[in-house]
């Protein structure tokens, strides 16, 4: 079936589409005793409070719930079923296995997300399964015994918690004006920030019975998701106003054409080297207390609950000062390259520290070139959007950039590790990580359309 190229209208709000589902081929029109739809392009009115703090808790649940496993208790969970010597390979694994589902969950439910038709409208349904489903998965990590069904949990995990924030990344460009942008995204990254600080707290108070350190944050997400849907206005789309979703859309949900659009391209590029960067810290944080500093798997936790408190201070802080200073002054490149450059420098340091006080002074530069990040770049890719009728599918292409990395990472990371005697090699992992986060920052300053 030919692409459908004219721009997809959003219908009347949510209540008035009585049909529910996907959209099918045909009936183009609007149907009986429906408003006229909106245009996709019209700009958004500015946001109220309600709305801000909806996005906000979402954000905070969803991350809550996706990076206490990445950052301490799925690591811990693998040491409890798997011999010290597997662990690193074992955790390779689960981690590669439910990144790889990430990232193909982001652009094909954010395509599903912009196309769907149903009364309650076309990201809440996304919202509110996608987490249940991210619940579900994180249950059977947390009763699980073995490799095999940790995987099996993080795979659902993040195939439910990726289609929940497909639909929540799209919540900016749809809802939030352009000069506001930076500062919802900053305290969108401040909220991401606190859910490492929450998570390791959880995953310290709940040391003796980790099962808790999942589900915990699992509901927590739910609750937050559940909030913004209260508070969202959520049109469906117009029935007929995409085409039939087959094989060859489901491919061009990956894909964004970077000749057609460069801009998006070279974001993507810059996003994605940099969360290679992130990544590493984030990934193996864990055995670094462990196999450097000879901390023991009792004293971890504690280590490193103080560990993300100094990174996320400096994270929160960065992010909000840098949001409404973009905003302030129009700007975003500069804030995003010097963001990367401090991402890059973090990792330097982290990579030559052989003390704890060295390590938290890498986590603070590190967290401040995080938290800038997070604040602008989302902004930044909000203006890059090829078609504002598609933002859920193109962030979601755009989110493969931020999943890709969890995936390469513990793959990449072992064969890296072992250079040299022991597998121990953190200084090789870290200073692998600091030289993508310096290429992303160049790749940032060949955007053209953005400031």
């Amino acid at each position: 079936m030919a692409f459908d190229s004219r721009p997809p209208a959003l219908a009347a709000p949510a209540g008035t589409d009585r049909a529910g589902g996907l959209v099918l081929p045909g009936a183009s029109s609007t149907p009986a005793g429906q408003d006229a739809p909106t245009p996709a392009s019209s700009a958004p009115p500015k946001a109220p409070g309600r709305l801000v703090a909806g996005i906000v808790l979402a954000q905070l649940g969803i991350f809550l719930a996706t990076l206490t496993p990445v950052i301490v208790t799925l690591a811990l969970r693998v040491d409890e079923i798997v011999p010290k010597e597997q662990r690193g390979a074992k955790l390779g694994t689960v981690m590669a296995v439910g990144a790889v589902l990430a990232l193909i969950a982001n652009p094909l439910f954010g395509a599903l997300s912009d196309r769907t038709t149903g009364r309650f409208g076309r990201r809440r349904p996304w919202l509110l399964g996608g987490m249940s489903v991210g619940l579900a998965g994180l249950s059977v990590i947390a009763f699980g015994d073995s490799v095999l069904l940790l995987t099996l949990g993080w795979s659902l995990a993040q195939l439910g918690c990726n289609a929940a924030l497909a639909a929540l990344t799209a919540t900016i460009p749809d809802l939030i004006p352009e000069d506001q942008r930076a500062r919802v995204s900053g305290l969108v990254g401040m909220s991401s920030a606190l859910s490492m600080i929450l998570g390791s707290m959880l995953a310290n108070v709940f040391k003796d019975t980790l099962a808790f350190a999942f589900i915990v944050p699992a509901v927590l997400g739910l609750a937050g998701v559940g909030y913004l849907c209260t508070v969202m206005p959520d049109r469906p789309a117009v029935k007929g106003s995409f085409p039939a979703y087959g094989i060859r859309e489901f491919g061009r949900s990956f894909w964004v054409n970077p000749r057609k659009h460069p801009d998006f391209g070279w974001n993507f590029a810059s996003r994605f080297l940099v969360f290679i960067a992130m990544s590493a810290v984030t990934t193996y944080q864990v055995y670094f207390l462990e196999d450097r500093l000879g901390y023991s798997e009792d004293d971890v936790t504690g280590k490193m609950f103080l560990g993300t408190i100094v990174m996320v201070l400096m994270s929160v802080a960065a992010s909000v000062t840098g949001g409404f200073l973009s905003d302030r002054i129009g700007r975003r490149k500069p804030f995003v390259l010097f963001a990367a450059l401090l991402v890059g420098v973090g990792l330097a340091l982290l990579a030559f520290a052989h003390s704890y006080s060295l390590f938290l002074v890498a986590l603070l530069v590190f967290g401040a070139g995080q938290g800038l990040y997070m604040a602008v770049d989302l902004a930044l890719a909000a203006a890059v959007l090829p078609d504002p009728a598609t933002s859920a599918k193109d962030m979601g292409v755009l989110n493969v950039a931020n999943a890709l990395p969890q995936s390469l990472v513990p793959v990449i990371a072992p064969a890296v590790l072992a250079i040299g005697a022991g597998g121990e090699n953190y200084t090789a992992l870290f200073l692998l990580g600091g030289i993508c986060a310096a290429l992303g920052a160049t790749a940032i300053q060949c955007v053209r359309t953005v400031r």
